[in-house]
């Protein structure tokens, strides 16, 4: 009886102690969490659905990246598919790199090696092929991280992988003087030289119906978009029934209109142009009830380089009687391939005018961030205010992050839109 209260006393205390640490084991996924970093393009082709395909050029860089809140001890070990062939190639984590060969009957877990994580933040698992003798240098399906990691808190996309390759999306909502009707929405965007990565969206003049802005679409092709929601809810324009279709009034020279759907549907407008990463452009914004129960918005861009206002479009918007509501702009990444890419940009001289012909500076905002941000898919997101003026900034992976629902406020300016409303077009 004595020996059996020893043992029942031994386990206890050794369970019970703080000395003894669980290993735990994660799983990373390419699909959610890798990149081929030099060359963009190559991402839908090689980062799938079931892991690291199609690699075979040794000039391919793949990075997968994680976060962790501690530093510690890690071992990593690799998940493959079955390849023909053998190959050779280098793994780096921070300063340790191990030479790993690949054959084509493994098809299941590889040793790699330990690293040793110093400081909190994102890392990166690095691969780069060195020799192959069959097609391609290995097909990876997972990277498996062990050792003391349950004290890291480790930060991924586990799910969810298209919105998480895409990276968090952020916004500014602008705080407008109360018990007024905001007939007018200005601002301005500036982005900075290499910000301007394709796939970005710079949301200018978001309203509760629509948002306007500008676009980096492709390495020949920027647009002025503005689009505004129809009232009636469908992903699909083609059902939306004829009383609930949002309208166009008018709209610029060379502007394209149309229909969207996928992210709610409604109408659509852009105009193909060319902006330059380190010009300020400015945006304005109209929104007023008319008959029948709708409300005209009106969207017009001024460029620099052109030194004149441009009316993007005027749409009618159905079952709808309202000023403009909750100005905001936003940031976000449309395009997978580069959502390891940070992007950034400044949002300037904010103004809403009144119905009484009142202008009111806009100079508090409210950051906010997806639902990737909110349930900590990436953390790589951040806003406020920097030199006296709004940014946003998403993707990259970099290591400090704002806190979501945090209220930020810019120095006021005083510099009113100069602008003749009455002549614009």
């Amino acid at each position: 009886m004595f020996f059996i209260l020893l043992v029942l006393f031994v386990i206890l205390n050794i369970s019970a102690s703080p000395a003894v640490i669980m290993e735990e084991k994660q799983l990373i996924l390419p699909d959610g969490n890798s990149w081929v970093i030099n060359n963009w393009a190559k991402n839908r082709r090689m980062i799938t659905k079931e892991g690291i395909k199609n690699w075979s050029d040794p000039n391919d860089i793949i990075r997968t990246y994680f976060r962790t809140e501690d530093s510690g001890t890690i071992h990593l070990s690799l998940h493959t598919h079955h390849f023909s062939g053998v190959s050779e190639i280098t793994i780096s984590l921070g300063e340790t790199i191990h030479d790993v060969n690949l054959h084509s009957g493994d098809g299941d877990r590889i040793e790699v090696g330990t690293f040793q994580i110093t400081e909190p933040g994102y890392h990166f698992i690095e691969m780069k092929g060195i020799r192959r003798t069959g097609s391609v240098f290995g097909n990876i399906q997972a990277f498996e991280l062990s050792g003391m990691i349950n004290e890291m808190d480790i930060t991924y996309v586990r799910d969810d992988f298209y919105w998480g390759r895409r990276g968090p999306s952020v916004h500014l909502t602008y705080e407008t003087p109360e018990n007024e009707d905001i007939l007018w929405f200005y601002n301005e965007i500036t982005v900075p030289e290499g910000e301007d990565v394709i796939g970005s969206y710079f949301m200018a003049n978001g309203f509760g119906e629509g948002y306007f802005g500008i676009q980096v679409n492709s390495e020949r092709e920027r647009r002025i978009l503005f689009s505004v929601w129809s009232p009636y809810d469908t992903q699909d324009p083609n059902e939306i029934p004829d009383e609930y279709k949002i309208l166009l009034n008018k709209k610029g020279d060379g502007v394209y209109t149309g229909e969207f759907g996928n992210e709610g549907s409604g109408g659509q407008s852009y105009w193909r142009y060319m902006w330059k990463a380190g010009n300020t452009y400015r945006f304005l914004l109209k929104a007023e009830p008319v008959e029948n129960n709708s409300t005209d918005y009106t969207a017009y861009f001024f460029a620099p380089e052109l030194d004149e206002w441009k009316l993007i479009a005027s749409f009618r918007r159905p079952f709808t009687q309202t000023y403009i509501r909750r100005p905001h702009s936003f940031l976000e990444n449309f395009d997978t391939r580069t959502g390891y890419i940070p992007r950034k940009a400044f949002y300037s001289n904010q103004w809403a005018r009144d119905t009484s012909g009142k202008w009111h500076e806009l100079t508090k905002a409210k950051f906010t961030a997806d639902a990737t941000a909110r349930k900590g898919s990436r953390l790589d997101y951040a806003g406020g205010v920097e030199n006296g003026t709004f940014f946003m900034k998403n993707c990259g992976f970099f290591d400090d992050f704002t806190e979501i629902d945090s209220w930020h406020e810019r120095r006021p300016n005083g510099q009113i839109p100069d602008i003749d409303l009455a002549e614009l077009p």
